[in-house]
């Protein structure tokens, strides 16, 4: 893959090593061995009298279920103080996420498998937002003064993606899908969204890979969908992940929050037309569709599978991006989803 920056994108700094006493280490190993395989155990009780949560959220749609919840009084009810952090750019959540100011973050596939490569320290518990075959959320468009119509037309051609996201995840699994080899594909790093959009659609970038509504905004305003992850929805998804040590500590509060959440996303579903202005406010819809926007469907009780995470591990091996296999099990706690 060709790479041009124009834009920085998200750090991830390293963290060193824990120095480990040799013999300690072979005595754990010898006592491991000793002990019989272990089933999942549901959360523990509340270990502290803390019943609130920070949660880091962009300003995009995928957070609407968040406002719903809170709109309705839905936090409340469950007996839990939520607070809404808002945040411009993934670094910056992920940032707030690795320092510990945050239990938890609304983010793509690609955050946990970074924020987990040297240790464990946050879990996917719940999924807010996935690609549904009608309802795309992320689309490669071509921009206005562009002739490419087809997947192969970007050949080589630079597309604007903001890096270690599911956005430079999707880039590549879409084309390779398509019949693009990796190194047939070229990025230009465009980390802001907004910033993206505009370069795009002054033809300033050929290609970009942008998430709805800003893609159908772009559609609408002269760009082109060249492919979308409709066509492939098991490769799209938001998740809301939490810290390790927020979910030790507080089970009880993440169950009663993922119960709010999930509440209000089925209320979304079954009277969209009735939060379509929050969406506008919360979820930067171009002020060109606000009017013709379908509101997508929020999913419920659903949790990213083992097959999905999988493949996401192996791209970010493939990409250098980790240096060994993170298994689902560090990745994905589904005891805290409504239900359990």
């Amino acid at each position: 893959m060709k790479v041009v920056s124009i834009d920085s994108g998200r750090g991830w700094p390293g963290r060193a090593a824990l120095p480990v006493v040799g013999l300690l280490l072979a005595l754990a190993v010898i006592a491991g061995a000793c002990v019989p395989p272990q089933t999942p155990q549901p959360p523990a009780a509340e270990t502290t009298g803390d019943t609130g949560l920070k949660i880091a959220l962009l300003p995009v749609m995928d957070v609407l279920p968040f406002y719903v919840a809170e709109q309705k009084g839905y936090f409340a009810e469950e007996g839990i103080q939520v607070e809404a952090v808002p945040v411009k750019t993934a670094q910056e959540r992920d940032t707030l996420m690795q320092t510990g100011q945050v239990d938890g973050e609304l983010t793509d596939l690609i955050g946990p498998v970074l924020l987990n490569q040297n240790q464990p320290m946050a879990k996917v518990v719940y999924t807010a937002r996935r690609a549904y075959p009608d309802s795309p959320m992320f689309s490669i468009l071509a921009g206005p003064g562009s002739t490419a119509t087809t997947p192969a037309d970007l050949k080589g051609v630079p597309i604007g993606i903001s890096q270690n996201t599911v956005i430079e995840y999707l880039t590549d699994r879409m084309l390779q899908a398509e019949g693009l080899a990796a190194e047939d594909i070229a990025i230009t790093e465009v980390s802001a969204i907004p910033v993206r959009f505009e370069l795009l659609m002054k033809g300033e970038l050929a290609a970009a890979n942008l998430p709805d509504p800003l893609a159908s905004g772009a559609v609408a305003a002269g760009a082109r969908t060249i492919i979308d992850d409709s066509k492939y929805p098991e490769l799209a998804q938001s998740v809301l992940v939490f810290r390790t040590e927020a979910l030790e500590a507080k089970p009880e509060t993440v169950q009663k929050f993922l119960r709010a959440w999930d509440r209000a996303a089925a209320d979304i579903n079954a009277s969209p037309d009735d939060y379509r202005d929050l969406l506008i406010q919360v979820g930067r819809v171009p002020e060109s569709i606000q009017g013709t926007y379908s509101m997508p469907p929020f999913p419920t009780g659903s949790i990213t599978s083992e097959a999905e995470m999988a493949d996401v591990v192996q791209w970010a091996r493939d990409k250098g991006k980790i240096t060994a296999d993170i298994p689902y099990q560090d990745l994905v706690d589904p005891s805290y989803m409504p239900g359990n």
